[in-house]
């Protein structure tokens, strides 16, 4: 049995966990999320009509951009003014293909307008200067005359836009610099005092924190410049054994099953030890932890360029996706923004798409199963532990949402939930499941794993009694009676 605190609610599980990642990296930003105004696929301004529908649906909250490792070499300048002139480069990160640079500041807002999400913008501190980061946020946000305002107004655009976000570099401690904790500490204090405040909104600035479990980089960025952030960011990535051992996302052994999922649960143990290092330095937990990148790492598809980092999307990234979002809600106390990478094409894509063609991935239908958690109260339960099993608990109003992922490989798994109050109703009861351990979307069958109806479940009173089968996500929402 496993009791449900329901009428009392905990902290809110912010939306922003529900963020999304873009990079200028393989066919994320070109063919997958922009096609340009000539294409003959639909697009509104450029931006794929059905890319931009499929992101909506799920109430994609905010959105991570330019990178990544390609934000430090990235100058905003390149992006700017008429595409036919403006200023290609080559990609050295990613595939060392041309960078057209047609997809730019005034590209992406118009896309983050498209979406009604929130910018968030990554600066170039590997290999930019404190005058160009200062002027690049003087151009998206200062609403009054000056040379980077009439910049932007010659560009064709009148209004400043709202930056939600700033990160003040990325992967300083390796593709953004391989710097010290220390040097980026001091770096991060300059840089961030010119990320002026010409909005009236404030902008939330987060500094580059740690990868994965390297915890003197938390305890010297956090010690050196605590007082002058907002966020610190963290990444890490569910791979299926070592860093150089990324193993296939298809016709994988049974092992490899077990040890992603185990790869993604360490999720845990970085944000309990990380967060602890932060509340020596901010016990009000004040600063929030950032999840800016995080998903399955695995081997590109065969006879793909290795630099793109495409990969297919199976029920097993379904799994990873379930769990992390389920440990995320457990620290909601702290984790303030997640950005899973990436939102099309590349690592563990929402979306894949292939000309005019576009496949929703298992991934993208945990977060439609879970978008009902966005900014929802978290609520304890306490009680039986199950092997193979993860779930989470929010409350809306007099609506509980109860998340459930089983990730045995076999076998039905029944589960006894005790809430405090009666239940009233059913307003929504869906699930997906795979029938092998790669069961995927592809573009020949891009229905092989889609949400459907879920009603293997049995309702007395308080009691709620269900059996989830075997590689499946759940979602149900209960409707409590109001007893006052």
């Amino acid at each position: 049995m496993i009791n449900i605190v329901d009428r009392k609610a905990g902290p809110t599980i912010s939306k922003y966990i529900y963020g999304h990642f873009a990079e200028h990296l393989g066919r994320c930003i070109y063919d997958g999320l922009y096609v340009g105004t000539d294409s003959t696929i639909p697009n509104k301004n450029g931006m794929r009509t059905d890319v931009v529908e499929a992101l909506k649906n799920i109430r994609i909250p905010v959105l991570r951009w330019p990178g990544g490792c390609f934000a430090d070499e990235y100058h905003w300048k390149d992006g700017i003014g008429e595409t036919s002139t403006r200023k290609k480069i080559v990609n050295t990160h990613w595939g060392g293909v041309t960078e057209t640079n047609h997809f730019g500041t005034h590209e992406f807002f118009e896309l983050i307008d498209q979406l009604g999400c929130d910018a968030y913008i990554n600066g170039n501190v590997g290999s930019g200067t404190v005058q160009e980061m200062q002027e690049w946020v003087e151009y998206m946000t200062m609403a009054g005359e000056s040379p980077m305002s009439e910049y932007r107004r010659e560009n064709g655009r009148e209004e400043p836009w709202t930056v939600k976000f700033f990160g003040v570099g990325n992967e300083s401690w390796g593709c953004g610099g391989n710097m010290r904790p220390q040097y980026y500490a001091d770096l991060y204090r300059r840089y961030q005092t010119y990320v002026r405040q010409y909005d009236k909104e404030k902008i939330y600035k987060i500094a580059c924190g740690p990868n994965v479990d390297d915890y003197q980089w938390m305890e010297e960025v956090m010690k050196s410049a605590a007082p002058f952030m907002d966020g610190i960011s963290l990444h890490h990535y569910a791979l299926t054994g070592a860093w150089e051992e990324k193993g296939s996302a298809l016709n994988f052994d049974e092992k490899y099953w077990w040890s992603l999922i185990k790869s993604a649960e360490k999720m845990d143990e970085l944000i309990t030890k990380h967060s602890t290092i932060m509340d020596t330095y901010d016990p009000e937990k004040r600063v929030g932890l950032i999840i800016d990148e995080w998903g399955s790492w695995l081997a590109v598809e065969p006879g793909t360029n290795p630099g793109f980092l495409y990969q297919q999307n199976t029920i097993r990234d379904a799994m990873v996706a379930a769990v992390t979002l389920n440990i995320f809600h457990k620290h909601a106390e702290r984790v303030q923004m997640a950005n899973i990478a990436q939102t099309v094409n590349v690592l563990q894509a929402m979306l894949l798409t292939e000309g005019s063609a576009l496949v929703k991935t298992p991934s993208y239908h945990v977060f439609d199963l879970y978008q009902v958690h966005q900014d929802a109260q978290r609520v304890e339960s306490y009680g039986d532990t199950i092997d193979n099993m993860s779930y989470t608990v929010s409350k809306e109003g007099d609506v509980l949402n109860l998340s459930i992922c089983n990730y045995a490989l076999e076998g039905d798994q029944a589960l006894h939930f005790q809430l405090e109050s009666l239940i009233k109703g059913v307003p929504s009861s869906r699930y997906i499941q795979g029938a092998e351990m790669d069961s995927h979307n592809d573009f020949d069958h891009p229905q092989e794993i889609i949400i459907r109806s879920f009603s293997d479940y049995a309702i007395e009173g308080n009691n709620l009694t269900l059996t989830i089968p075997a590689k499946a996500v759940l979602t149900i929402q209960l409707e409590l009676m109001d007893l006052k």
